[in-house]
């Protein structure tokens, strides 16, 4: 086949470089940010993260093609900060949102080893993948709680 193989698609070779960054020298205040290793989860978990911020004028990814283990991420601002700079905030708060979601998710399953033993000693209750107990108990859907509570 011409796939690559899988350990190309994440490990870095010797002196490759992570980020590279080209300046945009038609828009003002614009770069181009090639990131390697790297495919459309964090291409746009990041395009997100910054469109979210008040000084992304622009922000959109492309991965130029599917065998190729890199994405391109266009930035321009406002000009009160370079996008280098804005990429490294986007990055900051994504890995803060990502804590905090592990946080959660694990506090949320911790809650499930404990409710997991209703009606007494040993006496479990199956629930089927949306989350309502088997036999049409409602699970966590009859307790008022939605599945984004976390």
């Amino acid at each position: 086949m011409n796939a690559p193989a899988r350990h190309e698609s994440y490990v870095l070779e010797d002196g490759e470089k992570p980020v590279e960054v080209t300046e945009d020298t038609k828009i003002p205040n614009a770069a181009t940010i090639k990131i390697v290793k790297q495919d459309h989860t964090l291409g746009n978990m990041l395009r997100a993260q910054l469109l979210s911020m008040p000084q992304i004028l622009f922000a959109g990814y492309k991965v130029p093609h599917p065998l190729h283990p890199y994405f391109l991420i266009k930035i321009q601002t406002d000009g009160t900060i370079t996008p280098q700079a804005i990429l490294e905030q986007a990055c900051t708060k994504l890995i803060g949102t990502m804590s905090s979601l592990e946080t959660k998710f694990k506090r949320e399953f911790s809650y499930k080893d404990v409710e997991g033993t209703v009606g007494g000693a040993g006496a479990m209750v199956t629930e089927d993948p949306y989350g309502t107990a088997a036999g049409g108990g409602g699970g966590a859907w009859g307790r008022g709680r939605d599945y984004l509570d976390f």
